[in-house]
């Protein structure tokens, strides 16, 4: 037998929770296949097989590891299981299903459970999210159709005889990650002097440049041109020209960046994480793209190495993405700033003392007054929106024509 312990991920990480099975006790699993998921206060990662054979769980998933504590067995003297071709594959039998009762052509077993639905009421199914079980079939030996998938969204899926309203309590235990979001937003709180100023930017320079050029750029680069790295040139530009607000406190010291690595909030599915861009001053439009591309689609499968995760020197999120007009984001320590983007929405403004409609997105820089003066903070944020509504100056950083004349 060999034993299967949980890794050492990091000098101040102790304990790690299982969060998932991805392999079941006593099936066959081949060397370096994935068979668990487990999370720390900052990051999910995998455990894989170290050798092939029968696999034996003994951690629970929800239950707490310390590192080093065993997870799994795995008995690599037992016998592989036989397989047989069919066709050109090759195909363990254990994994075989020749009887006739195997879904036709016109029906799909769903994936997150043994219900068979039609084609039409599967799409419908994922596109809605909707969990199966709450759906009463009424199709040919109990498969879900199109008509109890739309019955199920009118209540609001649940079942028919079911009480609208209901005094059911749920528990959820927290997860390592949530608990250290919590404790950091609760130390942000009440460890920094937070002041939030706020602004208001023209998106109509921006959303030019987007709808012109957003086919040619994403034929050129393979990634969609989107409003993330617009902010991100503007706050490294911004960045560098107020420092103050690229530093933070340490102790009785002021620690100050000559770089600027822009950390991006991302919703995952187990919580707020927060991504880093490193050197993003560096970087072209398109490099920004695909590194926040990259980010977010780890983020959302659960991804993100805890070097990903770690440092940043300013953080921008995103809260327009759920609807949000305004809100006063808290800082991501030891950080000493935060940029709130928001919804784009069409308002009346004064134009040349004319009443004109124009795309506007309300700022918010949340920042700590111990280290930012008000001077500096407002600076920043000003100099962003000049930025953004001048996309030309994000180019040099500077007004062309200021530049053209030495000024």
């Amino acid at each position: 037998m060999i034993n299967i312990k949980v890794p050492t991920i990091g000098e101040s990480i102790n304990e790690v929770t299982l969060s998932q099975w991805k392999k079941n006790d006593g099936d066959w699993v081949e060397r370096d296949e994935i068979i668990a998921e487990l999370e720390s206060e900052k990051a999910s990662f995998e455990v894989s097989a170290e050798k092939a054979g029968v696999l034996t769980t003994i951690a629970k998933e929800g239950e707490d590891l310390k590192i080093g504590a065993i997870v799994a067995q795995i008995d690599e003297t037992a016998k592989r299981p036989a397989v047989q071709e069919i066709g050109n594959n090759t195909t363990k039998e254990n994994h075989i299903n020749t009887s006739k009762e195997e879904p036709s052509l016109t029906e799909q077993t769903n994936a997150h459970t043994t219900t068979k639905t039609t084609p039409v009421a599967n799409a419908v199914i994922n596109d809605k999210k909707i969990d199966p079980k709450t759906i009463t079939a009424s199709g040919f030996q109990g498969r879900i159709v199109k008509n109890d998938v739309l019955e199920a969204l009118k209540n609001s899926g649940q079942k028919p005889n079911q009480a609208f309203f209901s005094r059911e309590e749920k528990r959820d235990k927290m997860s390592n990650l949530r608990k250290t979001v919590s404790k950091r937003l609760v130390e942000a709180k009440n460890t920094t002097a937070m002041l939030t100023t706020f602004n208001e930017v023209d998106m109509s320079a921006i959303m030019h440049i987007r709808s012109t050029f957003k086919d040619t750029f994403k034929e050129t680069h393979q990634v969609n041109l989107g409003f993330m790295s617009f902010f991100t040139k503007a706050c490294c530009h911004a960045l560098q020209e107020w420092p103050a607000v690229n530093s933070y406190i340490d102790g009785d010291e002021m620690i100050h960046h000559n770089y600027c690595d822009i950390s991006i909030a991302v919703s995952a599915p187990k919580g707020l994480v927060v991504p880093v861009i490193r050197n993003a001053e560096s970087l072209s439009m398109a490099e920004i793209e695909k590194k926040v591309l990259e980010l977010a689609t780890k983020a959302r499968d659960n991804k993100l190495s805890m070097e990903e995760m770690t440092g940043g020197t300013f953080t921008i999120t995103n809260g327009g993405v759920f609807g949000s007009l305004m809100s006063t984001p808290i800082i991501n320590l030891p950080q000493s700033a935060i940029l709130g983007m928001h919804k784009i929405q069409e308002r009346p403004i004064a134009v040349n003392k004319q009443v004109v409609i124009k795309p506007m997105m309300y700022l918010a820089l949340s920042y700590d007054h111990r280290i930012i003066d008000g001077r500096e903070s407002v600076g920043f944020l000003v100099r962003v929106k000049e930025l953004l509504e001048n996309p030309e100056q994000l180019l040099f950083g500077k007004d062309v024509v200021k530049i053209l004349l030495s000024l």
